[in-house]
């Protein structure tokens, strides 16, 4: 009998038509009742998704909409989809939540006090509305879970239709998500453990060689944190994802006790996230580290990126930027090593800003150039920047930096 009930309260008690389902989603979702076998690439061209990643298993779609966007009639502030093998594997769907919802350039604490109070209502807001509008196409739900370890599992709302589970989640004060994807992944839960032999497989067709001397890490998913201070969560999930866990930045905020707006504890977000990586049979190191291109090459030359905090000046941006386009044309070692000479003068000019605390990942070296390749977590365009060890020394936070390892 209590198997019978809880496949009942799975099964729709009632069966919403293609057109009323895309009508409430406010884009045509659906193409027919299984997501699944369609093209990612033509679900995104039907949601609206830019790619933000794409790896040689898989790809990523991000969009930060507006705020006249609607979807099943709440407001979205980021809308996403992962792609395995060209198919759409999920979607998630981030209604209010405490990182996009409050503006971190406020400066008034009255300001952020108020925004404050008013994404908290939010939150409330659209889990009641999200709640009653899913029950009345797919009828009652059942309370389920998601994810792995204590500050990363969801309590979540389950609806299952044709295949698709609707998982809703809205832990207190932090944010309303709602993750469609098969009925199978989220009966696993979010658990997945890729095989050692396979992922150190992947890792080692991961490292490409370039004929300036360049050694780069590449198939690193991009995540783009949007315009929130979310840069520590966004750089984990990339990082875990690189080495087959699942992950979701807004989940890893949660568990790093992110404030409002962003500003994670890069040990909160370490600990939160430390069971997902257990459990998918990997571990957490900090080594202590020089940041050049003899340090960095023992971790890059094992397919492993290097978690950097550091902090992020405008002075270093601009040294950095600046010769971005000159160096993806740059063949000869020694003549790029007289444009790194001028830069290198510049260096002194750098100051601390503990305004612009800030976490990236470290995926390159050059040993002819002396240069290290950073990855940022804000869209393709930052997906490799080379950076002089000098650059690099005056704006560490730390000597000891992380990294995912088997």
């Amino acid at each position: 009998m209590a198997f019978f009930l809880l496949f009942f309260t799975r099964t729709s008690w009632a069966d919403p038509s293609l057109a009323k389902i895309n009508e409430a989603c406010g884009v045509p979702l659906f193409s027919d009742e299984n997501l699944w076998d369609d093209e990612a690439a033509d679900v995104a061209v039907r949601l609206g998704l830019p790619e933000e990643s794409r790896t040689s298993s898989d790809a990523s779609y991000r969009l930060y909409p507006g705020a006249e966007m609607r979807f099943l009639g709440c407001r979205p502030y980021s809308l996403s989809m992962h792609a395995e093998e060209c198919k759409p594997s999920a979607l998630s769907i981030v209604f209010a939540n405490k990182g996009d919802a409050v503006d971190i350039s406020q400066s008034s604490k009255r300001k952020r006090s108020n925004a404050s109070g008013d994404y908290k209502r939010a939150i409330q807001d659209d889990k009641k509305d999200l709640t009653a509008l899913l029950t009345s196409f797919f009828g009652q739900p059942v309370v389920d879970s998601f994810g792995q370890g204590r500050e990363t599992r969801e309590s979540v709302k389950r609806w299952d239709w044709h295949g698709h589970a609707f998982l809703l989640a809205a832990p207190r004060d932090e944010y309303v998500a709602l993750r469609i994807m098969t009925s199978e992944s989220a009966d696993a839960g979010g658990k997945s453990r890729v095989p050692d032999s396979v992922l150190r497989e992947r890792v080692a067709n991961r490292i490409e060689k370039r004929p300036n001397g360049d050694v780069v890490l590449k198939d690193i998913p991009m995540v783009d944190q949007g315009p929130k201070g979310y840069c520590v969560p966004a750089t984990w999930e990339r990082a875990m994802r690189y080495m087959g866990i699942p992950a979701d930045m807004y989940v890893l905020a949660m568990a790093g006790q992110t404030r409002a707006g962003g500003g994670s504890s890069v040990t909160a977000v370490s600990a939160g996230a430390s069971l997902s990586i257990l459990k998918a049979g990997r571990r957490i190191e900090s080594p202590t580290l020089k940041l050049d291109a003899a340090s960095v090459s023992r971790f890059i030359d094992g397919g492993l990126p290097i978690m950097w905090a550091l902090f992020s000046t405008a002075d270093y941006n601009k040294s950095v930027n600046s010769r971005i386009s000159a160096r993806k044309n740059f063949t000869d070692p020694d003549e790029w090593k007289k444009v790194l000479a001028q830069a290198r003068r510049e260096v002194r000019k750098f100051r601390p800003d503990n305004q612009t605390g800030h976490v990236c990942m470290i995926i390159g070296y050059n040993k002819q150039t002396g240069e290290i390749a950073v990855s940022d977590s804000w869209g393709p365009e930052f997906a490799e920047r080379w950076i002089m060890p000098e650059e690099a020394a005056a704006v560490s936070q730390t000597s000891s930096h992380t990294v995912i390892n088997f």
